[in-house]
């Protein structure tokens, strides 16, 4: 009887085992359930070595900037200590928020919207004891601000921009010579970004090498 527990439970394991592995490899619904969590094989490669930060801002028509999420009435926190803004690392839903602001307030006309993305090591999270610790260096936090969206008032995109993190490894790779000599043999398209939230097609001019 305990061999047949014990084996049931073997197979059954190796079963969700491999389906999860199927399930990531072939992108199978993966987002289906909540469960496909515990399953599917990721081993947490979304985290990095930055911490990163959302702020969504409104330049009035006077040159006021002002702060749009959180509202006037408060924040929500889904989950730890966090405002919702900071969940949306894509950029996509924060100007929602912003929208949802300026709905439900008084205010002067807007003349654009602003995301901005703060980021800095993660590192300096560190409390000051463990820092002294580790580091021989003062801590010295230094955080880099990048715009990840312009926007009309009425919410509609003017220009988008990818991550910190993904411009930085752009940049990385156009410093390549090798690269941008390919870039000069090849002719220009246009790249759809089909996670533009708002309708509008972003194009986004690119080289392609014409002899690979």
């Amino acid at each position: 009887m305990k061999r047949w527990i014990s084996n049931t439970l073997i197979v059954g394991y190796l079963s969700v085992l491999m389906y999860g592995v199927f399930c990531h490899a072939l992108y199978y619904k993966v987002t289906q359930h909540p469960g496909m969590y515990f399953i599917v094989w990721d081993m947490f490669c979304g985290w990095s070595a930055y911490e990163t930060r959302t702020h969504v801002v409104g330049e009035g028509a006077s040159g006021q900037f002002y702060e749009l999420s959180p509202g006037p009435w408060g924040t929500i926190k889904p989950h730890s200590d966090l405002d919702r803004r900071h969940y949306d690392y894509s950029g996509l839903h924060s100007i929602n928020l912003a929208m949802n602001t300026l709905r439900q307030t008084e205010h002067e006309p807007m003349a654009r919207l602003y995301v901005v993305e703060e980021a800095w090591p993660r590192k300096y999270n560190l409390p000051d004891e463990l820092w002294a610790h580790r580091y021989t260096e003062p801590k010295d936090l230094q955080s880099y601000y990048h715009i990840r969206g312009t926007y009309a008032p009425d919410g509609q995109p003017l220009q988008q921009r990818p991550s910190l993190l993904t411009r930085l490894s752009q940049e990385s790779l156009m410093d390549n010579p090798r690269l941008r000599h390919d870039m000069k043999k090849g002719k220009p398209f246009y790249a759809v970004d089909p996670s533009a939230s708002r309708g509008g097609v972003i194009p986004v001019g690119y080289e392609l090498p014409t002899d690979h």
